[in-house]
């Protein structure tokens, strides 16, 4: 119902950025900058200025974009005022989660959540830890899911679930008859890890770091960019790896990986983030309050 040239205007002065505009916006680069010169041609004036393939905003852009702002805000608390009144859940929501989440977590909470509420699009973005609070500092997205620490303290960081990380190995691995083992040990064999940026190599790190009795250095023999290709190449033997025990059911089940129990255990937080808004839409609270529950049913069966 909002401008749609406002719209789209508010989403290039925010990002800065006419294609990462089109991407949030799901509309083509030319098309965002037909809107945005619609709205230049309705004011008579340029609200960015354009130069060495960069934008900023001219004095006439920042006023609306803080104008629009405060229309937004406005317009929001409409929609929640209504949607009160009428009881109606619908609208788009943009989602983004860290690698392991988006494969191994939302598919089922996303899944009921659309049952309950058909009305409902959600867009999933995914990217490492690193790239998901890139995404909500700069409003790209509504909600983040991430599996690391969330330094940020302007964003609301809510702890989710528990994920235990075990270490991995084949079967025919010379470590593969232990059920727990000490990291001193598990370095002394070439080691496959996350790329630079996800939230598992942090936590690995972080965890590394404050062993007394860790002093190998870590070999690494590989660095991949997701779950499933960590597994193929341990499984192929190329060496070993620490990884979410939630990533490993299947190959567990077919006996293709072997689990070991890291001592002492290491443990990190599934994280909601988003932004301090004071109005959200309606949808994007039915949404937080979903997950919350199916975190809370998580929890209980864990127990």
């Amino acid at each position: 119902m909002a401008d749609r040239r406002l719209q789209v205007f508010h989403t290039v002065a925010r990002l800065l950025s006419f294609t990462k505009a089109a991407e949030t916006l799901h509309m083509t680069q030319p098309a965002v900058t037909f809107q945005v010169r619609q709205l230049e041609e309705h004011f008579n004036t340029r609200l960015f200025d354009r130069t060495h393939n960069r934008i900023s905003l001219t004095e006439a852009g920042r006023v609306v974009y803080e104008s629009s702002e405060r229309i937004f805000e406005v317009y929001a608390e409409m929609e929640n005022a209504v949607r009160e009144i009428t009881g109606e859940i619908s609208g788009a929501l943009a989602i983004g989660a860290s690698t392991t989440i988006a494969e191994y977590m939302l598919p089922t909470l996303l899944g009921d959540f659309k049952e309950r509420y058909p009305e409902v699009t959600v867009h999933l973005k995914v990217s490492n830890t690193e790239g998901i609070v890139s995404m909500v500092e700069s409003n790209a997205i509504d909600l983040g899911v991430v599996e690391a620490p969330v330094s940020n303290k302007n964003l609301v960081v809510e702890v989710c679930k528990q994920d235990q990380l075990v270490a991995i190995v084949p079967p025919n691995h010379p470590l593969a008859t232990l059920e727990e083992i000490e990291v001193p040990r598990l370095l002394e064999f070439p080691f496959i890890c996350r790329e630079e940026g996800s939230g598992t190599r942090e936590v690995i790190s972080d965890y590394l770091q404050v062993q007394p009795s860790c002093n190998t250095a870590l070999k690494i023999a590989m660095e991949l960019g997701s779950p499933e290709a960590i597994k193929g190449a341990v499984e192929a033997g190329m060496g070993v790896s620490v990884v979410s025990k939630t990533t490993i059911q299947k190959e567990l089940r077919l006996g293709t990986l072997v689990a070991l129990q890291l001592n002492p255990p290491l443990d990190r937080p599934f994280s909601f983030v988003h932004q301090k808004q004071k109005f959200r839409l309606h949808v994007m609270e039915e949404l937080l309050e979903f997950a919350r529950e199916y975190c809370r049913t998580q929890r209980e069966k864990a127990a």
